[in-house]
Order: structure tokens, then C-alpha cells, then sequence
């Protein structure tokens, strides 16, 4: 494995535990349940959710002063999973410039379970959402198709037909004229085909009981943030020396 320290930030209100120590949580400046269980408020989960997050945009100060003493370190920041916030209300999108002017270098991971994306008209749902969320943040950007361990055999074998998928013939298997009308095929024929021309879209496995599926998707994100030119010559040196014992060490060569 990759010897690299990573803090975490949470800026998940209603997560519940950790196995770790976050280096900032959101849950100490705002709960869920305050914003649910207020007499003012009055919201549900997702609505007290929003709420949260746009309390934390008027008080990026709380995270500024989180992250003060924190130097060129890799820092995961752990979001909620709530689609409205990427896609079209603004607070993730302040977080972002925010971050970037405190001189953070950022890449935007998205997550999609695979169990979900394993159907031609759910797959092109999933990259509809991905490509919103790209536009909205306007950050580098990695898809990342999750719970690949998770999948059956049979789902196992038809996974390359999505990861480079031909998407106007998977929509054709799909839709039959039985089931669907002319319009609605027609409409998804020709969004499939605007993805399918400009590669607008593409999803990396990971698997998280395959180190190799790990480092394949840690790298794009090293590669976005261009993670490692600020650091000296002796620090990469043992970076990779610290990385190659690892792997000796696990059994991998």
C-alpha cells in the first residue's frame, strides 16, 4: 500500500461515526439534528441537510481557522451525498473557490456505485449526474465506479461494456419498442450520442480489495492535482522507496 499521510475532513452533518479522527468535522459547528430538531426550522433530513451546508458557506471561517496549521499535506474532504448540492445549489461550488484561494489544489471525486450503474438506462442516468456535477464544480475531475467487489459474477463479466461503453447500442438492447415509445428512445438515443462523440464522460473501477484498482484510481487523482512537484528530490525518493518495501512486504512485485 501507499505509505502517505492523509487527514480527513468531515463535512458530512449527519455522519455518525468514525473510525478515525477527523481534522475538521462539520458536526462541531452544525448537526443535522439542530437544524431538524429546531422549532424554527422545522426541516426534514434533506432540506436540514442543505441548511447545514449553506450555515458552513456563511462561516468558512470556522474551516479556515480548521485548517490553518496545516502544511502541503494530502487532505481528503469527506462530503455529504446529497446529488442537489453538485448539481445545481451553489454551496459546494463556494466551498470549491473558497479552498482554491487558500491556495488548496483540488480535484473533484465522484462516486457511483456500481450496483446501480450496471443497467444501460440507470448507466446513462449515472453519467447525466456526473457530467452536471462536473459542469457545476468546474474542478479536475474523477469518476469513480465504487463496489466493484460487491457485484455478482454475471455483473462481473458485463462491467467492461460500461467502463468503454458504446452507449447508443447499449440504450438499442435495451429499449425495445414493446416497452418504450418513439419520443423516448429517440430522446435517449441522441444524449447518448452527445456523450458517446465527445468522450464527455468516462468511470474508473475501484475495487477496494485489489491494490492495483486502488492505485490506478489514486493516480489519475495524483495526475489531476499534480501531486508531488512541490516536493523535493529526497521526498519523492522515499515516498517510492517507502512504497516499494510496502509492496515487497505484501507480496507484490
Amino acid at each position: 500500500m501507499v505509505r502517505r499521510t492523509i487527514h480527513v475532513v468531515n463535512l458530512d452533518p449527519a455522519a455518525e461515526h468514525f473510525d478515525y479522527q477527523p481534522l475538521a468535522d462539520i458536526r462541531e459547528l452544525i448537526h443535522l439534528d439542530d437544524a431538524m430538531d429546531d422549532d424554527s426550522l422545522r426541516f426534514g433530513p434533506n432540506g436540514g441537510l442543505v441548511f447545514c451546508m449553506e450555515y458552513l458557506a456563511q462561516n468558512f471561517d470556522w474551516l479556515h481557522e480548521q485548517l490553518d496549521e496545516v502544511e502541503d499535506d494530502y487532505i481528503l474532504f469527506d462530503c455529504p451525498g446529497q446529488i442537489e448540492l453538485y448539481t445545481h445549489i451553489p454551496v459546494m461550488k463556494q466551498l470549491a473557490e473558497t479552498l482554491q484561494k487558500w491556495d488548496f489544489r483540488l480535484c473533484g471525486v465522484f462516486l457511483v456505485d456500481s450496483q446501480f450503474m450496471i443497467e444501460a438506462s440507470k448507466f446513462v442516468s449515472g453519467i447525466l449526474t456526473a457530467l452536471s456535477t462536473m459542469v457545476n464544480l468546474e474542478l479536475p475531475h474523477v469518476n469513480v465506479m465504487t463496489k466493484i467487489d460487491l457485484l455478482s459474477k454475471k455483473a462481473k463479466k458485463n462491467l467492461d461494456r460500461y467502463l468503454e461503453p458504446e452507449l447508443p447500442m447499449l440504450l438499442s438492447e435495451e429499449f425495445d419498442d414493446s416497452k418504450f415509445n418513439h419520443k423516448f428512445k429517440k430522446l435517449n438515443s441522441a444524449m447518448a450520442t452527445m456523450i458517446d462523440d465527445y468522450s464527455l464522460v468516462k468511470f474508473l473501477p475501484l475495487d477496494i480489495s485489489d491494490e492495483d484498482s486502488i492505485n490506478d484510481v489514486l493516480l489519475q487523482i495524483d495526475n489531476a492535482i499534480q501531486y508531488g512537484e512541490d516536493l523535493e528530490p529526497r521526498e519523492i525518493r522515499d515516498e517510492l522507496l517507502e512504497e516499494e518495501e510496502s509492496n515487497c512486504d505484501s507480496g507484490f512485485g
